[in-house]
């Protein structure tokens, strides 16, 4: 059964937040059977690649395939003859804005299966469940429309390599951190909580005996003086290291105690590691980002604040779930 799974999202998180999805219909059909297609860079076969799940490419040499009207305009079945493919057997629409699907839909298939439109744009009409807030409602309502169970495999973290393990026990060896990421990677809206605030919560946690741990990005040297002449203690194990990328920072992550951060990408390679969690979201929605694990505590300015301004979380409030 070839299976073509098609993600608009571009960023590192919005590819985590699938890898359960991906590795389950791995688990089912085998790996050679699903083929991948993201409107931006394909994350699995790069910065994501140690994580060792790896659908096939659909190579379209398109940039932002669906994102322009005039990509109706290209030949998908030269696509799939490019890629040695005839049509799928199932296509998976996991967006749900219109003008894509409706690019998407034209690649030859038995059967497909999208939400936009409340699911009119899938080849059979079923009971199909939300997907809003659940990616494991996708998983059950392919189900229902191959007629076939797929069982629920979730990605686990033996699935890295151990010199990811090793390299984090050697930097983190005791059992007392706390981490720490509060840089954004998308800077069209404000997710950031204020640095003088973490750095608060950081100095706190220090004089309960615990150390502080952060994930900031190398070149970001202004934030990395800053926290430096501010907490003495603190640490930054990715900068000791000649290894680098996501598989590090969820190695270390499964070092940590717990660990407090924003909305970005580095919060979805922490939450592999299923450790406690606090993340703090402004604009971004909660439901649709976060992590859906039983240790992560969500605080939402909109839902205390009833605005999406991420600031006006308070320390006090942190303070409250760190409980350290």
């Amino acid at each position: 059964m070839k299976i073509l799974v098609y993600n608009s999202g571009g960023g590192l998180g919005d590819s985590i937040q699938i890898f359960d999805l991906i590795n389950s219909l791995i688990a089912k059909f085998g790996s050679d059977n699903i083929y991948y297609l993201s409107a931006h860079k394909n994350h699995f076969n790069h910065a994501l690649s140690d994580y060792n799940l790896k659908p096939k490419e659909l190579k379209t040499n398109i940039i932002y395939f669906g994102f322009r009207w005039w990509h109706l305009l290209v030949s998908k079945k030269k696509i799939l003859k490019d890629n040695s493919l005839q049509k799928f057997d199932l296509i998976i629409d996991i967006q749900s804005k219109l003008r894509n699907t409706i690019i998407l839909k034209q690649f030859p298939s038995n059967k497909f299966y999208s939400s936009t439109f409340n699911f009119k744009f899938c080849s059979e009409k079923k009971d199909y469940k939300s997907t809003k807030f659940e990616n494991i409602n996708i998983l059950r309502n392919i189900e229902l429309l191959i007629s076939d169970e797929i069982p629920q495999t979730k990605f686990k973290l033996n699935s890295i390599d151990l010199k990811y393990f090793q390299e984090a026990k050697r930097l983190l060896p005791d059992n007392n951190y706390i981490g720490f990421s509060m840089t954004q990677g998308n800077v069209y809206r404000k997710k950031s909580w204020p640095i003088n605030k973490f750095l608060n919560i950081a100095e706190h946690v220090s004089k309960k005996n615990k150390k502080p741990v952060f994930f900031v990005e190398k070149n970001n040297k202004e934030l990395i003086h800053k926290i430096k002449s501010n907490i003495n203690n603190a640490l930054f194990p990715e900068m000791e290291s000649t290894f680098s990328g996501p598989p590090l920072v969820t190695a270390l992550s499964s070092r940590l105690e717990k660990a407090i951060s924003i909305d970005n990408g580095v919060m979805h390679m922490m939450s592999l590691a299923e450790i406690p969690m606090i993340i703090l979201f402004g604009p971004t929605n909660s439901k649709k980002f976060s992590p859906k694990l039983k240790n992560i505590e969500i605080l939402d300015s909109k839902n205390l604040y009833q605005s999406d301004d991420i600031t006006k979380i308070t320390e006090d409030d942190v303070m409250r779930i760190l409980n350290i």
